[in-house]
């Protein structure tokens, strides 16, 4: 069994890699990489030159290219100490033409192009556009810079090899003072009052690396940190994974105790304090309530997360779907050709025929002549927000579950074991619990880890409609944005979720049925 797992794990990661190098190819290779301007308003407002390099700015935040600009090049030089600073300034004046540079920009411009001609990069140079003889146009300024398109192998390396990382206490290369990693039993976040065991870090990108406090699962950690694609039009600048486990909705106060000792109702959430540079000084509300720069935190709200969301409603929709979906479906096909058979045969063609968008609408309409909530909010306290959704989501897994268990169940009363079974003396009821229910429900079993794992994902269509801020809308949204960091980071997650669900099916499987082995054996 162990073998088995190892080598379906493994295909499996092979399989996951293969479909994020399939949607980069797509992306990167196949759509035309000036779509992501489509609705950027910031790039219908430059002109000219300056038009120029804020594309080629924007391809490389999305991934298309590696983009390095001139002045970029002779700061680099300055921090390394090979050139200083007044030499950096006056070899960064291009001239409006190549004719015009003086002869100490010609020779760092021949270093640039030498150094990045060899690395495989294109060197562009962009001259002046003038307004007459001596004006220079708006956004007309001279530049120079070299770019080069990232290999995909290069993209999956990069993508990979950063999606997990460690937090230590090199991560900042400012002066912080003395690195290192302290343990306390009672927490400064709550005064040093309450015992509350952390792990505090200096050094590090967040200060607590570990802490408890009274949330489930009660026990968290900041020092690993998983990074699928930064955002940089849905959630602009945010990772994906944290867009979808971050908490929304309205801002919950509590009386905190920060660093400097000021007690004060706000809904920072200091446990998530990280690190920016040269932030302790640049305001008075900073200066009067930390200690360092471990000054941005992220703040305390009443909802779920998109995850949450998505997942609270998917998982009680599935428990609801095969609590009464299953016992139909047997009973379907217990009373084969009678009246409960025929109007859950009509309840499976309906929901099979009628488009999934038209029954939500239904449910919709009828639910908000009952009363019910239509629409979702996160501040309410009304649960019954929840019931549409939920039934929405439930109906078809019902119907799912009802046609699959009465085919599986009939095509077993038919089998030749049963007639066996009935010929050996054994009881209708004995024939149907051992053998034909036993049998059945296999493949049934089998997709329950998928149905479970896949309430993670959410419902796109129910979600839009009763507008959950669930995280079933994000892939569409990114697809509509075109943005690239979403789009490879949610399909990185889908893919995942499928092979975590296919092993624990068959895991489960075998669990249910002894014959069912995955071991290999010497012949």
């Amino acid at each position: 069994m162990a073998k088995y797992l190892l080598k379906r794990l493994f295909h499996g990661i092979l399989c996951v890699i293969v479909v994020v190098m399939l949607i980069m190819i797509m992306i990167y290779s196949l759509l035309d990489r000036n779509l992501i301007f489509a609705s950027d308003t910031v790039y219908n407002h430059q002109q000219n030159n300056q038009k120029i390099t804020y594309k080629y700015q924007k391809w490389e935040d999305y991934g298309y290219l590696d983009y390095v600009p001139y002045s970029d090049y002779l700061y680099d030089l300055t921090v390394s100490g090979e050139i200083d600073e007044e030499t950096r300034q006056s070899a960064v004046s291009l001239g409006r033409t190549a004719d015009k540079d003086s002869e100490l920009v010609k020779e760092y411009i021949e270093k640039f192009e030498n150094k990045y001609k060899a690395q495989g990069y294109t060197i562009e140079r962009l001259n002046a556009v003038m307004m007459g003889k001596r004006k220079i146009a708006n956004g007309g300024q001279q530049q120079l810079f070299a770019y080069k398109d990232i290999p995909l192998i290069n993209r999956l390396w990069r993508y990979f090899a950063g999606i997990f990382k460690i937090d230590n206490i090199n991560e900042i290369e400012n002066d912080v003072g003395d690195r290192g990693i302290s343990f306390t039993l009672y927490d400064p976040v709550y005064g040093g009052k309450k015992f509350s065991p952390a792990i505090i870090g200096n050094g590090t990108r967040h200060k607590y690396l570990l802490y408890c406090d009274n949330t489930f699962p009660f026990i968290h950690q900041n020092m690993l940190t998983i990074n699928l694609g930064t955002s940089y039009s849905v959630n602009m600048g945010i990772d994906v994974f944290t867009t979808m486990t971050r908490t929304q909705g309205s801002y919950v106060a509590s009386m905190i105790t920060y660093p400097t000792g000021l007690e004060e109702e706000s809904a920072d959430d200091l446990h998530s304090a990280t690190y920016l540079a040269d932030s302790l000084h640049s305001s008075l509300i900073y200066e009067s309530r930390y200690i360092d720069d471990y000054t941005s935190v992220d703040t305390v709200k009443s909802g779920l997360s998109k995850m949450g969301y998505s997942f609270l409603i998917g998982i009680i929709a599935t428990v609801l779907a095969y609590l009464i979906g299953v016992p139909l479906g047997i009973a379907m096909s217990r009373k084969k050709d009678k009246l409960l058979d025929k109007i859950g045969t009509f309840y499976i063609v309906f929901i099979i025929a009628v488009p999934s968008l038209a029954y939500i609408f239904l449910f919709k309409a009828i639910g908000g002549k009952m009363g019910l909530p239509t629409t979702f909010d996160m501040d309410t306290a009304n649960r019954l927000v929840y019931v549409l959704p939920i039934i929405s989501l439930a109906l078809p897994q019902v119907a799912n579950l009802m046609k699959w268990l009465r085919r599986y169940m009939i095509d077993q009363m038919n089998s030749d074991y049963v007639k066996f079974a009935r010929a050996g003396g054994l009881s209708e009821k004995e024939i149907f619990s051992k053998h034909i229910l036993k049998n059945a429900s296999i493949p049934i079993i089998h997709g329950i880890p998928a149905s479970v794992l896949g309430c993670l994902t959410g419902a796109i269509i129910t979600e839009r409609v009763y507008v959950v801020p669930g995280a079933g809308n994000l892939l569409t949204e990114a697809i509509n944005k075109y943005d690239n960091g979403v789009i490879v980071g949610v399909s990185l997650f889908y893919a995942i979720l499928s092979v975590v669900a296919i092993i624990l099916g068959d895991v489960l499987m075998s669990m249910v049925d002894p014959r069912i082995s995955f071991s290999s054996k010497e012949r």
